[in-house]
């Protein structure tokens, strides 16, 4: 008989070669899991770090409000210039020095320098760049309250504020696009597109830099202007809002020297008129009557002219679109209210007087948004204001005062003066009335009488239609961002 070979071992064998097999997927696993975990983790910074960043730009997005309480205006009075627009060379800068750290991105020595400004403005702007020192303001996350919580705030370093030009966006803007890019005229933005005419908002270019503990860094950019807030088209130099029901009412002076003029004014430095509009404008064709009776002598009504010859008073409903009731007025009315530089409320039921504006800092590069909510009397206001000013009681006009931009007396809607005097209103003047004398909001769909009653022998040159002044009173919303990168 054949001996049968031994077998003994083969057991081990295959428990080895399981062992090994098993070792080798676990080995794969364990690379495979570090590997995701390094791509979690490269992910998981890569966006906090973004996130970091974009927090400092929407806190100076935000902070460039003049309406918001930690505004730069509340906050560093003088950080942005009054009036002016920001410089392409002279970048203002936020700085956020988590843990009393140093921030100056000016400093070429800093570790948080800004070394992204030389890139785009070198070639631009004079070196040292960016200037030695530049101005600058603490993040809200370094004032009080926020910077006693007991945790840190967005982990961004700082953000930059700066002027664009032509030549920085790489770009020939309108209205001319004589293929010249201009290198250091800053760019501006008309809420439909970017031009170099000074006509719109500016355009900022707002850039943050975030740094995390790991080393993490992200630039993030935004080129942001001020958008501005939808008001009705300004299709007469004067609209007296009314209704069928109820009507208009006005009397002007007496007086030859007294006009309202649809011809577009050309005053404006930067600005080019464009075409005559209606001297007067009213919401229903049943007005027009009531009106130019109310011109007298008969003879000055040549005086009330525009797009058409005097008296130019025409029907301008289908102009305003649903803005023909109270609610739609008062609706008008809240949005200005709430991006408003400025907010007056008389006391007790009083009146708010022309003193109360001298203060304000309103001058024709500075036009502000002016609300009074209640009356306001200019008697012996020798002055001219510049903006949008929103009365919602009554307006009594001093005809020495001026104003150059836009009037709306929306409420209680009615515009008296008995005074002499050489003032004007240039830009647009609308009147509605939405409310009775106790304040009450009338029911849609009437409007009621909208007065405007001067005395027979009040003075002052009278109102002129001006689309410049009119584009410079618009008051701006939230900033719009145009791009981001």
């Amino acid at each position: 008989m054949r001996n049968r070979r031994r077998e003994s071992g083969i057991a081990l064998l295959i428990s080895i070669f399981v062992l090994l097999l098993i070792s080798v997927v676990a080995i794969a696993m364990i690379v495979s899991s570090g590997t995701e975990s390094a791509l979690a983790g490269n992910y998981r910074s890569s966006t906090g770090v973004y996130y970091a960043a974009t927090a400092g730009l929407e806190e100076v997005r935000t902070r460039l409000r003049s309406q918001d309480p930690n505004s730069f205006k509340n906050t560093d009075p003088g950080f942005l210039p009054a009036g002016a627009p920001l410089a392409v060379c002279a970048p203002l800068y936020v700085t956020n020095p988590v843990g009393g750290e140093n921030v100056t991105p000016w400093d070429s020595a800093n570790p948080y320098y800004d070394a992204q400004f030389n890139q785009e403005f070198g070639g631009i702007c004079p070196a040292p760049l960016p200037p030695n020192p530049s101005p600058s303001a603490l993040s809200i996350w370094n004032r009080s309250p926020l910077n006693g919580l007991p945790f840190p705030g967005p982990l961004y370093k700082w953000v930059r504020i700066n002027g664009v030009s032509e030549k920085s966006l790489n770009l020939d803007v309108g209205p001319t696009y004589d293929g010249f890019k201009d290198p250091v005229t800053p760019v501006y933005y008309d809420g439909a597109q970017l031009n170099d005419q000074t006509i719109g908002k500016q355009v900022l270019e707002v850039t943050a830099l975030a740094v995390l503990p790991n080393g993490s860094q992200k630039l993030v950019q935004y080129l942001l202007a001020p958008s501005p807030i939808q008001l009705p088209p300004f299709v007469a130099a004067l609209t007296l809002a009314g209704s069928v029901a109820h009507g208009v009412a006005f009397s002007p002076p007496t007086s030859s020297a007294y006009y309202v003029s649809g011809v577009d004014l050309t005053t404006v430095p930067g600005c080019t008129a464009g075409p005559s509009v209606t001297a007067i404008g009213v919401l229903n064709g049943s007005d027009r009557t009531p009106v130019i009776n109310g011109i007298q002598p008969a003879a000055n009504q040549t005086y009330y002219s525009g797009s058409g010859s005097g008296p130019d008073v025409v029907d301008v409903s289908g102009s305003f679109g649903s803005l023909q009731m109270p609610s739609q007025f008062e609706a008008l009315a809240k949005s200005i209210i709430d991006n408003a530089d400025v907010i007056i409320t008389p006391p007790g039921g009083s009146s708010a007087h022309g003193s109360d504006l001298n203060s304000l800092g309103m001058t024709s590069s500075n036009p502000m948004t002016v609300v009074i909510q209640g009356d306001l009397d200019l008697n012996a206001w020798n002055n001219t204001g510049y903006g949008l000013l929103l009365v919602t009681g009554n307006l009594n006009y001093d005809p020495d005062a001026s104003w150059q931009g836009i009037v709306m007396v929306i409420g209680k809607g009615m515009v008296t003066g008995t005074k002499g005097g050489s003032g004007e209103f240039d830009g647009a003047f609308i009147v509605a009335r939405t409310r009775d004398a106790s304040g009450n909001l009338y029911p849609d769909p009437y409007l009621q009488t909208s007065s405007i009653l001067f005395a027979p022998g009040m003075g002052g040159v009278g109102m002129r239609y001006s689309s410049c002044w009119i584009q410079k009173a618009i008051p701006s919303g939230s900033y719009k961002i145009l791009s981001s990168y």
